[in-house]
């Protein structure tokens, strides 16, 4: 009687994706298309602004350097909790975490002092400036105010997901069989760094 091999069937790998972490992405995508339509909009509006008078150069306050400084090492000390929690260190994971909430509120308190700087400058959101017989609505401060106010609101998000994923390691639910609240919270957090790198270069460029 010959043997009768079993048939080998196989079967297809189910590529599993994290609900949340794909609603993160999502919502980053949109993000970053958001701000795309900012670039595309300053850039192409910038020509039309300066040849009918609308556009105002102005100097970018030193306070928005310090915020750059300080946001990209926030960056390294959230990639450091990150790897401290990977190695299950907990308390050194809980210090870098405060830390770098820390850093998120300096980024947004030298953002407010650079925007005070800029209205000492009569650099304004709205409101019309007169130029030589008329009166003309400035739309150089209005890209800035938008682009960088927005952003902002997007790092007050990141400090209120820091302080819950900071509350959740304090409660030890942070580790490195529970990554994925830190994973979100990294991943964030070196998005909103990293744009407002490239939205720093784009407006000292088109300023």
């Amino acid at each position: 009687m010959m043997a009768i091999e079993p048939i080998y069937r196989p079967t297809k790998r189910q590529l599993r994706v994290n609900p949340v972490k794909f609603t993160l992405w999502l919502f980053l995508v949109t993000v970053t298309m958001m701000f795309a339509a900012f670039t595309s909009a300053l850039i192409v509006g910038r020509p039309d602004a300066l040849e009918n008078g609308t556009w105002f150069h102005y100097s970018i306050p030193s306070n928005f350097m310090v915020s750059t400084i300080v946001i990209v090492a926030s960056s390294i000390t959230m990639q450091w909790a990150y790897f401290a929690a990977k190695k299950n260190q907990v308390g050194l994971n809980r210090i870098l975490l405060f830390v770098t909430m820390a850093l998120g509120i300096i980024f947004v308190y030298s953002q407010y002092l650079g925007f005070k700087a800029l209205i000492a400058e009569h650099v304004y959101f709205t409101g019309l400036v007169k130029v030589g017989s008329k009166y003309v609505s400035p739309v150089s401060g209005s890209f800035f105010y938008a682009i960088t106010g927005i952003h902002a609101i997007h790092v007050v998000g990141g400090i209120i997901f820091l302080l819950f994923t900071l509350i959740s390691a304090l409660r030890f639910r942070v580790h490195s069989k529970n990554m994925l609240r830190i994973n979100l919270c990294t991943t964030y957090w070196h998005f909103i760094g990293g744009l407002w790198v490239y939205l720093f270069a784009l407006l000292n460029i088109y300023s």
